[in-house]
């Protein structure tokens, strides 16, 4: 045997160069550019969804095929901060109907003409009646702007977008300016869609007027503002519902962009006493709930003032409850199971209930 055939008997072959992939022989590889990666990606994607559609077309069953969730971005890199939006998206009905809203009948009634019937009869929105792409709602805290917004997307079947300040606001620079544009292209994509900011004064409030106001803050007020002007210049059916307590913050050019402005006031006598009649309804029982002294003893009362007000009634009589049933050592029954007594406890209770929140406005 020669030296060579010893040498590769005992060491192996001379191992030969690979040819290059996308890469160097001596096994660093390169990696391909970001841009690069997602033109790929996006091919790729359209690619599978052309085929799943041939399939669906061929088996009939093209109706049934949804929207993706992400539209194609140019980059990598916005396709990521879509994902990290895609938490704040409620794609099917928020289940909000507008007789759940008690009053507030002029409120809905603006909302109807500026939101639900352009997209019910758009043939009959053009031109000068072009439909509105901003709305402020603005009034009191705890007087149902949100739930007008929730009502709204539920009329309309629209994709909603739930946004608050922390759904656009990143650390890294530059990132704020692109969630924004990207938001307003996933509304575009899931059109019709209504874009929802609640507590609009945290985002974008006065500009110039704070000297200390860091230059991220606005980067994002000038991109927000760039992105609802674009939304009057197209027939998209995007909708941007904005929420606030206090509409002397807000910007002035923020403000152009918010056509119609709507006042959610607090809720009169007959809302009021809907709330009650809802909250406490009335039994077979001998004792009747003065709604009307409810009414006259809660003036200036929200929405939310009266929940909270018979919630802490209710909670009176079941406090009584609790501390019966700690100081005995009987245990507490499980539901299905209950005695005669528990039974009567438990219908006390509830008619104390009423006559607490009664009471408590009468003597007072």
């Amino acid at each position: 045997m020669d030296f060579k055939g010893f040498w590769e008997s005992r060491f192996g072959g001379k191992k030969e160069p690979e040819p290059e992939q996308n890469g160097h022989a001596n096994g660093v590889q390169n990696q391909k550019r970001t841009s690069d990666l997602a033109v790929y990606e996006q091919f790729e994607q359209q690619a599978r969804q052309t085929q799943v559609r041939a399939a669906a077309i061929r088996d009939g069953d093209a109706d049934v095929i949804q929207k993706p969730l992400l539209p194609s971005f140019e980059s990598a890199e916005m396709r990521n901060l879509a994902e990290t939006l895609l938490r704040d998206i409620i794609r099917g009905s928020p289940d909000v109907k507008w007789e759940s809203i008690k009053g507030l009948e002029n409120a809905k009634r603006l909302l109807k003409e500026a939101v639900v019937m352009p997209i019910k009869y758009p043939k009959y929105f053009t031109g000068l009646l072009s439909p509105w792409k901003g709305i402020l709602l603005f009034g009191p805290p705890g007087t149902g702007k949100t739930m007008l917004a929730k009502a709204v997307a539920t009329e309309c079947k629209t994709t909603f977008f739930n946004i608050s300040a922390s759904s656009i606001v990143s650390k890294w620079r530059g990132d704020s300016e692109k969630l924004v544009k990207v938001l307003f292209e996933l509304a575009r994509h899931h059109a019709p869609s209504t874009i929802f900011l609640d507590e609009i004064d945290a985002i974008i409030s006065q500009r110039g007027e704070a000297r200390s106001e860091h230059e991220a803050s606005r980067r994002l007020k000038t991109e927000l503002l760039i992105q609802m002007d674009g939304l009057t210049k197209t027939n998209d059916l995007v909708f941007v519902l904005a929420a606030t307590n206090l509409p002397w913050e807000l910007d002035a050019a923020m403000l152009r962009r918010l056509e119609k402005r709507i006042l959610v006031p607090l809720p009169e006598g007959e809302a009021r006493q809907a709330m009650f009649e809802e909250l406490l309804p009335a039994t077979t029982s001998k004792l009747e709930i003065p709604y009307d002294i409810l009414v006259e003893k809660t003036e200036g009362y929200s929405g939310s003032d009266i929940r909270l007000v018979c919630k802490e009634a209710a909670m009176q009589p079941l406090r009584r409850l609790m501390s019966v049933l700690e100081a005995s050592d009987e245990l507490v029954p499980e539901e299905g199971t209950l005695g005669r007594q528990h039974i009567s406890m438990r219908i006390a209770m509830r008619s104390s209930t009423r006559t607490t929140v009664a009471m408590s406005f009468v003597q007072s």
